[in-house]
């Protein structure tokens, strides 16, 4: 389903050579993968290539066997918006919108009609167990709440591959677990694919596939 071919990305930071360098490796549809390693290993930066967000200096990303990496930036937002899902460290929700309004978003901007939208968006905040909060802002919901809304949404346009930034980083392990079992059975039920970033051990232990990664270089798979 995604697929990293020899991928490179290198930059300068505090006057050395950092990046990824020659990564390859493949999650295949319905699977829950997880990029482990500690900060610095290279983890964002390849989500941020998964996601289209940057180019490789050198290698290929490939969705469902098609090279995208080097397409026009036009034809690169047009499959994030279509394909992809995001969910971000920090929930990236609107603070004056409800969940429900934050959930619409994605499919507003598909130009999907609002009662579809609407429809839409109530069922995946329903599947997240929010469906009794999807008129509260995100100042009214706790850190794990937020995080479940971030969910939601990246799951409402039902995108092939939903990438997750740390998503477990700032909740404790009551909520850290069950989001990861979540993800899990999204991934199952829906044939969702997810690429998670984290070095987190609760959340690699419940990764069906898990990339090891340091000093940017794939050192482990399993």
């Amino acid at each position: 389903m995604l697929e990293l071919r020899a991928i490179t990305r290198a930059y300068e930071l505090g006057g050395e050579r950092a990046g990824v360098f020659g990564v390859s490796l493949e999650v295949p549809k319905g699977c829950l993968a997880v990029m482990a390693g500690p900060s610095g290993s290279g983890k964002t930066t390849l989500l941020q290539l998964a996601g289209l967000l940057d180019a490789p200096d050198e290698g290929e990303v490939l969705l469902d066997g098609e090279a995208v990496s080097a397409l026009p930036e036009k034809a690169r937002c047009d499959l994030r918006l279509k394909r992809l899902g995001f969910v971000f460290q920090a929930f990236n929700l609107v603070p004056v919108l409800s969940a429900l309004e934050n959930v619409m978003l994605p499919l507003q901007l598909q130009r999907v009609p609002d009662g579809e939208a609407r429809r839409r968006a109530e069922a995946a905040l329903e599947r997240v167990g929010l469906a009794d909060r999807r008129h509260h802002r995100p100042g009214q919901l706790s850190g794990g709440q937020q995080q479940r809304a971030a969910i939601a949404r990246a799951l409402a346009p039902e995108p092939l591959l939903v990438l997750a930034d740390e998503p477990t980083a700032s909740l404790d392990h009551a909520h850290g677990g069950p989001l990861m079992d979540l993800m899990a059975e999204l991934a199952a039920e829906r044939g969702a694919t997810f690429l998670v970033a984290s070095h987190d051990p609760a959340v690699i232990a419940r990764a069906h596939r898990v990339f090891r990664l340091m000093d940017g270089r794939l050192v482990e798979a399993s």
